[in-house]
């Protein structure tokens, strides 16, 4: 994937890049990278990465990785993308990612999924360097794996929304202790609760009990519960309307069902949030986020790679006994291939008295 990282505006929004003062898209997987040159910059400071016979970088993405952090002043941060590939890389690039480690500057690492470069299906990681981080974080690494957290555009292309971002700031935050931040986020969905009552154009779109008395979750069903009744009503309201009319009322309806979905969409990512940190807490979920130690980072040969860390989500018991539903899909498929040699039967019988 030679040449510059293409851009997509989940990467380069405000809010990502809130999380650090420094931020780019290096060029991902690019070799022969003359060495001579980059080493006269004097900006590789925990060695060279492999050098061929031509004198050149095979792979020169920690020869960019070097470069962020040797650019870095005491108290600096940075943020860039970079191939997935790169977090659990061995040879020379694992010799360099130790030293990166022990500097204790390390400060948050995040897995992306595929689809979120305009021109490059390929994943990616996101790094972040912080030579400002306090004594009480110096020890430890944020990992973040969001392979499974974005919302699609298209077929081919992902991103993460305004509320997504957010949430994923407020994760950042929360494993720095600013928890002040967190709650500016937990009162901006409730202003959100707040704004739709205010704003709707029909309060018969606004459910019975619906406010910020309630909890996320419980404002979420009662619009998603809304949203069918204004869908019904909305088919009703076009099929009787006059032929003339059909048009006008379909997009008047239509505005109305946007603006509960895209309340819906905030409610969502609100829960997503509340129920994971509540009031304002961090703490490690599975599948998602974990905080390790330097010495766990070396038990796992110094791999930066987000996934190794979080695990996997703990998947929700659904109380259908799999040995029981098996059976039932069996006994269904035996029935369905039944169904199908009678009808072929059938089919075989009428082509013959057709002469066929």
């Amino acid at each position: 994937m030679p040449g510059t990282a293409p851009s997509h505006v989940g990467l380069n929004s405000p809010y990502f890049f809130s999380l650090c003062l420094t931020s780019a898209n290096p060029p991902f997987n690019v070799d022969k990278v003359k060495s001579e040159a980059a080493m006269s910059a004097g900006r590789l400071p925990f060695g060279t990465p492999s050098i061929n016979s031509a004198k050149e970088f095979g792979n020169a993405n920690y020869l960019w990785i070097s470069y962020f952090y040797a650019y870095l002043n005491e108290k600096g941060r940075a943020g860039f993308v970079m191939a997935s590939s790169a977090t659990d890389s061995s040879g020379k690039d694992r010799d360099i990612r130790e030293k990166l480690v022990q500097t204790g500057h390390v400060d948050v690492m995040m897995s992306v999924g595929n689809n979120f470069f305009y021109t490059k299906s390929l994943p990616c990681s996101l790094w972040f360097f912080d030579k400002g981080k306090g004594e009480e974080l110096l020890d430890k690494v944020l990992f973040i794996d969001a392979r499974n957290y974005y919302t699609v555009v298209d077929r081919t292309l992902n991103e993460w929304s305004e509320w997504q971002l957010k949430n994923l700031n407020a994760i950042v935050w929360l494993y720095r202790g600013e928890r002040e931040k967190y709650a500016d986020l937990i009162n901006e969905y409730i202003d959100q609760v707040a704004e739709f009552v205010n704003t709707s154009k029909h309060i018969e779109d606004v459910p019975d009990g619906y406010g910020i008395q309630r909890s996320f979750s419980e404002n979420l069903d009662l619009l998603q519960a809304k949203l069918e009744l204004i869908r019904k009503k909305a088919k009703q309201a076009v099929d009787t309307a006059a032929k003339r009319e059909k048009k006008t009322v379909d997009a008047e309806w239509n505005e109305r069902i946007a603006a509960a979905e895209a309340m819906i969409v905030i409610l969502k990512e609100a829960c997503w949030l509340y129920e994971k940190f509540g009031e304002g807490e961090y703490r490690d979920i599975p599948g998602l986020c974990k905080v390790a130690t330097r010495e766990e980072i070396k038990e796992r040969n110094y791999s930066l790679t987000p996934g190794a860390y979080v695990g996997v989500a703990a998947v929700e018991d659904d109380g259908v006994d799999f040995a029981q539903r098996m059976a039932e899909i069996h006994r269904e498929l035996l029935t369905l291939q039944a169904e199908s040699n009678e009808l072929m039967q059938t089919i075989s019988k009428n082509l013959k008295e057709m002469g066929l």
